[in-house]
């Protein structure tokens, strides 16, 4: 039976995808494995036994990544299980911006005592609220990964210009782009060509305050910048001071920080991105498959401190994971560990990202057990476990 701590309300459509061989709960003893949301778990202490942490959702600031590679954890999260809902809010976002939409809602709710006069003061007052329409316009894509890719095929759709830069576009998100969707080969191509730019990309030592002084100079003037990323991306003073010179027509948001509140021409939301219950379906579904399929057979996938590695399983086989340095020499020492104990490799893959790898290997024959054991002794090991 395996064990589930749950740190956070997980959605039932996705809980409920474990099956008879597990059981989860938020005070679970000694768990296999962690479904958490929004928890921190900085300052918590991991049991030994933990075997993998699942994040439901693309970010995972709450977690002690690192530290959990260095123990033999595997931490999981669920990119593009949130991607819709994210892309539909940005599209908002692009009306939000361009119309003065909220302004004008204000405006209008100041009518309310004013009787038969409210049609005439309506057509008098609605100019203030005028702004232009999307058709037509550039929209500049930062950062093609699931929503990026689905946000510039949408407002293409819309009947935009799309021109989209991520200098790290994967193969598989190529085959998903529009090819209407123009590709820009440096920010500043963005900068300078966009009436709209939308930023989809992680906060790194790279992109952390990458929409500063500098690169708010090379936009072009009433240029209208949308965040539904990381509120870390954008330097809200240099942000602030371009709005007031008009630089800057409209700033719209996701992660609003006190400077931004209140000001004019600012659309601060309370980070709603993913706050649809499809999405929290999507990703409860998501992290519970993942989980299940490392547990029950090694395999890792969207995980963001280990290598993704599946492998079909071979009949009648055991199977040995082993989560080690990555080092030279290791593999030979597997097969001669096997070999001292009488096991015959029927199947083996081996991947490594950075400093750590992951190995398994499909077995037949011999003693597992103390081919295990002879592995965890050694210095360049950091985890081996055995799936009947």
């Amino acid at each position: 039976m395996y064990k589930i701590l749950c740190l956070n309300k997980i959605s039932p459509i996705g809980t409920k995808r474990f099956g008879e061989s597990y059981t989860f709960s938020p005070e679970m003893k000694e768990p296999d494995a962690i479904l958490v949301r929004s928890a921190s778990m900085h300052d918590m202490e991991l049991d030994p036994g933990l075997l993998a942490i699942a994040r439901a959702g693309a970010g995972t600031n709450n977690v002690p990544v690192e530290d959990c590679a260095q123990k033999g954890v595997v931490v999981f999260n669920t990119p593009g299980a949130n991607a819709n809902a994210v892309k539909e809010l940005v599209l908002c976002a692009l009306l939000l911006s361009s119309r003065k939409i909220a302004p004008a809602i204000d405006w209008v709710k100041t009518l309310k005592d004013q009787g038969p006069e409210v049609g005439k003061l309506v057509e008098k007052g609605k100019s203030q609220f005028a702004g232009p329409e999307l058709q037509g316009k550039t929209l500049g894509v930062v950062g093609l990964g699931a929503i990026g890719i689905l946000v510039a095929n949408a407002a293409h759709s819309l009947g935009m210009e799309v021109y989209g830069y991520d200098p790290f576009l994967s193969v598989d998100a190529a085959w998903r782009l529009s090819r209407s969707v123009h590709r820009s080969l440096t920010l500043d191509e963005i900068y300078a060509s966009s009436d709209y730019i939308t930023l989809h990309l992680p906060a790194t030592g790279d992109t952390k305050g990458m929409i500063h002084e500098e690169a708010l100079g090379k936009m072009k003037g009433g240029v209208r910048l949308l965040n539904f990323a990381r509120g870390e991306l954008v330097d809200s003073a240099a942000l602030l001071a371009a709005l007031g010179s008009g630089k800057v027509a409209a700033y719209a948001t996701d992660f609003p920080d006190s400077s931004l509140i209140g000001q004019e021409n600012v659309i601060a939301l309370p980070h709603l991105g993913a706050s649809t219950p499809e999405s929290e379906d999507n990703c409860a579904m998501m992290a519970v498959d993942q989980v299940k399929e490392y547990l029950e057979n090694g395999n890792i996938s969207n995980s963001v401190n280990l290598p993704s590695l599946s492998m079909a399983r071979e009949p009648g086989t055991e199977r040995i994971c082993v989560i080690h340095k990555n080092v030279p020499g290791v593999i030979a020492d597997f097969t001669s560990v096997c070999g001292k104990a009488g096991i015959n490799i029927e199947n083996m893959q081996s991947k490594s990202r950075g400093g750590y790898a992951y190995t398994v290997l499909d077995v037949q024959g011999g003693d597992t057990a103390a081919a295990a054991k002879d592995l965890e002794s050694r210095d360049c090991i950091i985890r081996v476990r055995v799936i009947a």
